[in-house]
């Protein structure tokens, strides 16, 4: 994911214009988001986010649903 190697180290990257957070260790998701920082620029327009603690409960108490319903 070239287009985030400032969050590199980072499991997961919230996007802040749909409130929903992506595991960059799962290859749909980081595919998926990938996809939507090349296509709608959101590091320019400074739309990503992330956790510490570096959890998925932590985007969860800030607002963010997971990428994949259920998870």
């Amino acid at each position: 994911m070239p287009e985030l190697r400032r969050l590199a180290g980072h499991r997961f990257v919230g996007v802040r214009d749909t409130m929903v957070v992506y595991d960059t260790e799962d290859a749909e998701e980081r595919s998926a988001l990938a996809g939507r920082v090349a296509d709608d620029d959101l590091v320019g327009r400074d739309l990503v986010q992330t956790f510490g603690p570096d959890t998925l409960p932590e985007a969860r108490n800030r607002g963010f649903r997971a990428a994949v319903p259920g998870d």
